[in-house]
């Protein structure tokens, strides 16, 4: 029986599981690998402490500082597919790997997952010109035309990122702005290769063997076009990975983990959210650590105090 299982690995997790193991919780941590959704980051500049660091690299400090505790029973390289409250308030938890563990306190760190269109030929073309990291796939479209769809801070830092290859961007934006860092909006409304298009929104995706060509319709007049490009990067936000615990605790219509904030706990005061996959007005990486630890600091006062 543990007192404490942290579900996730990345900034979120990996801050729970270090506090867990200095605060002497009895602590397992299931993970199917380290850095969460950042790992992708060429270049990340706002990680207190580091003044630029790549997400892999993030990633192996997070990790390297994790397994400094052998204190934590980390089960990596693997998840969990199921969570079942006993009758006696504990939990029972099922692993991809066929493990079992039980455990009195749950702290929830799953992040996201990239959001989709669901249109005509995204699925098709997936892998095909259609992509979802442009720091990894961005050297791939040297010299050629590529759409960036979304207005947020992620698709602002895709055109960057496509800066050095592509030879035109289009920026596909739903609404009437930009809704990213100021700094970014800057660089990409100033970069001479850019095409912001706003009210648009992506209706086809088509090509033959790969992506030619995208339809967009502008949603204020319905009018229809076809932009010729060889790429689309989709970049619309993300889905919480809060599907493990639907059923046992609160979650909005985003699908966010509704929290309490000063504790972390969720509407089941043995089961606690951080991260991304909680209803944190902001996603990023430091809030997320902050979080987490805020989470185990809440444990740790229910743990001791019952021993």
């Amino acid at each position: 029986m543990y007192d404490l299982v942290i579900i996730g690995a990345g900034p979120a997790g990996c801050a729970a599981g270090v506090y867990a193991a200095r605060k002497k919780i009895k602590t397992a941590l299931i993970t199917e690998s380290f850095g969460g959704q950042s790992i992708t980051s060429m270049d990340i500049q706002n990680w207190i402490g580091e003044t630029t660091i790549s997400g892999f690299d993030l990633a192996k400090k997070m990790e390297q500082h994790l397994k400094n505790y052998p204190e934590i029973d980390l089960h990596e390289g693997d998840s969990v597919i199921e969570i079942k409250k006993q009758t006696d308030g504990t939990f029972s938890i099922t692993t991809k790997l066929g493990k079992a563990l039980q455990t009195k306190y749950i702290m929830l760190a799953t992040g996201s997952r990239r959001r989709k269109l669901a249109i005509p030929g995204e699925k098709e073309f997936d892998g095909r010109g259609v992509v979802y990291c442009a720091t990894c796939d961005a050297p791939l479209f040297k010299d050629k035309e590529v759409v960036v769809v979304g207005g947020g801070n992620a698709a602002l830092e895709a055109v960057v990122d496509l800066f050095h290859y592509a030879k035109k961007i289009y920026v596909a934006v739903r609404s009437t702005t930009l809704r990213g860092d100021e700094v970014t909006q800057e660089k990409v409304e100033r970069h001479p290769n850019v095409e912001i298009l706003y009210n648009t929104e992506l209706q086809e995706i088509k090509g033959t063997g790969s992506v030619q060509s995208v339809v967009i319709k502008n949603n204020q007049t319905d009018a229809t076009s076809t932009l010729a490009v060889q790429g689309v990067f989709i970049e619309i936000g993300a889905v919480p990975n809060s599907e493990i615990v639907k059923g046992l605790v609160e979650i909005n219509g985003a699908g966010e983990v509704v929290v309490d904030h000063r504790t972390q706990a969720s509407s089941d005061p043995m089961v606690f959210a951080a991260g991304d996959v909680s209803d944190v007005l902001y996603k990023q990486n430091n809030i997320s650590a902050g979080d987490a630890i805020k989470a185990v600091l809440s444990i740790e006062a229910k743990v001791h105090k019952g021993k």
